[in-house]
């Protein structure tokens, strides 16, 4: 297995970092378009603040793509904490939300988690070729993997999203985590695969081409299903829970997946996967406190009670 180069991994957590803060203002700039066409009665496609959040989708999962070709998949996903982070930010500026104790708190562990999760991270890729990504494609535990994800994809948004998608936020946020199954993947995969297809002097064999193209497939009817139940999910529930929630499933769905195909943990001793377990475990917390902090307060005086 081969180490990236430090300079290669300072400017894949750089790209992460910078693209967690592009994606942090999405949630919040497309949720104030909506909320603007509401109050005009039209719909939201026709509001610039929502395009406006809809193009800073499209440039973070640029970065995303090049982030996951540059460093481990493991290391850049945990690294989506600091956009709920600047989106809490936002929100309190544009969306008049106000960020309490709780949110401050929540922040600080949102940075002390991912710090940590850098530090363990694994410093290698595991997979660093176009035959042996397509290899690992066809791993029956992966196979398995994938196949579950599908048929739990066909429920949700077959049957569960029309009948319980604006009562239960976890339908909407259960299809956009597990179409992360598929995206980050397939950005690791489409950078193998354009090595081969663009990154040669001779023609691209037909094996090469098929897969970027198939990827590239994948890839673009993932996030077109994400954007789109998103945007349902924004119309129906607080930015705020579903950004939380919905960054914790995601993050734990990507690892799963990436844990299966690439194998990245290979690289890491006990130490380190406990590491990043706590990691992890400090975020999530802090996500949840960001957005608690949200419909609850943290006083440090009693509550009054009530004369007898």
């Amino acid at each position: 297995m081969e180490e990236n180069s430090p300079l290669s991994l300072v400017g894949g957590v750089g790209i992460a970092v910078v693209s967690s803060f592009i994606n942090g203002s999405t949630f919040v700039l497309q949720k104030k378009g909506i909320l603007r066409s509401h109050k005009a009665g039209k719909t939201y496609l026709s509001d610039c603040v929502w395009w406006t959040g809809t193009l800073a989708m499209i440039v973070g999962q640029v970065g995303n793509f090049l982030a996951h070709n540059t460093a481990p998949a493991v290391l850049v996903t945990p690294l989506g904490a600091l956009g709920v982070l600047f989106g809490a930010v936002l929100a309190s500026w544009i969306l008049q939300e106000q960020l309490g104790l709780l949110g401050k708190l929540g922040c600080v562990l949102c940075c002390c988690g991912s710090v940590v999760l850098t530090i363990h991270s694994p410093m290698s890729h595991s997979v660093l070729s176009r035959a042996e990504f397509q290899q690992r494609l066809l791993n029956p535990v992966f196979v398995t993997y994938v196949t579950l994800v599908l048929l739990l994809l066909v429920l949700l948004i077959g049957w569960l999203s029309p009948a319980y998608g604006k009562s239960n936020i976890m339908v909407y946020v259960g299809i956009c985590s597990l179409l992360g199954t598929f995206t980050v993947p397939s950005c690791k995969g489409l950078g193998l695969a354009a090595k081969d297809v663009f990154g040669g002097d001779t023609s691209p064999d037909n094996a090469a081409l098929f897969l970027f193209l198939s990827l590239l497939g994948i890839l673009l009817v993932s996030i077109i299903t994400q954007f789109t139940f998103i945007n349902r999910a924004l119309e129906s529930f607080s930015a705020n829970v579903f950004e939380a929630v919905y960054y914790v499933t995601f993050t734990s769905s990507v690892i799963l997946a990436t844990a299966i195909l690439f194998k990245e943990w290979e690289a890491l001793g006990a130490l380190d996967c406990l590491g990043i377990l706590c990691g992890f475990t400090t975020v999530s917390v802090g996500v949840t406190l960001l957005r608690v902090s949200q419909e609850a307060a943290l006083t440090w005086t009693p509550a009054k009670t009530k004369d007898k």
